[in-house]
């Protein structure tokens, strides 16, 4: 038998038998629209909340307005219940009260304007500068030396550039009408096509420099890469993929001792925060990362903000708090 979603405070109770308006919504999207089981249980479940809130209220479902609507998500959000939990059960009685005004029973959906509270939006997560650090030095002694430098430039690109795994996997060798991205090793940029089809020249440092140089001169090893163009290559001789990168660079911070598997996002993450912990210059993160809007770029703020906080927490002496004077 089918269980209510785990964020639900009222799971576990007895539903009261379906309204028979309720009921032929139901056998309408089970026949006609032919959602799946699991969906329809969904709906039985909170349009059985939605007859019980009527029925508290004193109005039939037709009755429902606005305003009812509105008190009942305040009344579930102080009740515990998620965000995204809901704005799913908003989903479903906006179905119903659609279907409702198909069948010209209701006038007006009291649902449609109604949204649930705004989930707050997870940090992305970075790693500590020492971490970060301790990934882009590290050297695994006993890995074949092809895949060794390849794997250290790519990490060295990501974390030194702020570079976007796609804009990574484009890069080629050199400059060309057809090339994504290529790097200008003489000038320390690269040259990337990010989202939107937009072009961006990033700075990359002396440590990215010379990883890229160790690892062309490797990369063409027993006429591997032949005519490929993409600057980073698999074992085929063909342009790496962004899933590759992804395995490999986990296999590789847990070769290095983090806590932590780490993905291409992540670097390029802890890329922006450092820059912003050092620089406090949010419009040069902006450009580096290539963020149309500033507003994308102000979650670093955050980052930042929380790293300043525990650095008072851990120094300052007035951070803690005191017993108040007698």
């Amino acid at each position: 038998m089918p269980q209510p979603p785990p964020d639900d405070p009222e799971a576990g109770r007895p539903a009261p038998q379906p309204d028979p308006l309720v009921r032929r919504y139901l056998e309408h999207v089970r026949v006609e629209k032919r959602l799946a089981e699991r969906t329809v249980t969904l709906y039985t479940l909170d349009l059985a909340r939605l007859s019980g809130l009527a029925r508290e209220a004193g109005v039939t479902l037709l009755q429902v307005q606005g305003p009812h609507v509105r008190r009942w998500v305040a009344q579930m959000h102080s009740r515990g219940r998620s965000p995204r939990g809901i704005a799913l059960i908003l989903s479903g009685w906006r179905g119903f009260y659609h279907w409702l005004g198909r069948q010209a029973l209701v006038s007006a959906n009291p649902v449609q304007d109604v949204h649930g509270p705004k989930a707050a939006k997870p940090l992305p997560k970075a790693l500590s500068v020492d971490d970060a650090v301790r990934l882009a030095g590290f050297q695994d002694a006993d890995a074949d030396p092809w895949l060794e430098a390849r794997d250290a430039a790519i990490v060295e690109l990501l974390y030194g550039g702020g570079l976007r795994v796609g804009e990574l996997v484009g890069l080629d060798t050199t400059a060309g009408p057809r090339a994504r991205g290529w790097l200008d090793l003489a000038e320390g940029e690269a040259h990337v096509l990010g989202k939107g089809s937009k072009r961006r020249t990033v700075p990359i440092g002396a440590q990215a420099v010379r990883a890229v140089q160790s690892w062309l001169a490797q990369r063409d090893v027993a006429g591997r890469a032949g005519t490929e163009p993409a600057l980073f290559i698999g074992r085929r001789g063909s342009r790496l993929s962004a899933q590759s990168i992804w395995q490999r660079l986990q296999q590789r911070s847990q070769r290095s001792g983090l806590g932590t598997p780490v993905h291409p996002h992540m670097l390029r993450h802890s890329f922006a925060s450092h820059v912003l912990q050092s620089s406090s210059d949010l419009r040069a993160v902006q450009e580096l990362l290539g963020h149309a809007n500033i507003s994308t770029t102000q979650v670093y703020t955050r980052l930042d903000f929380q790293h300043l906080a525990k650095a008072y927490d851990a120094a300052h002496p007035r951070a803690r708090r005191k017993d108040p004077p007698r």
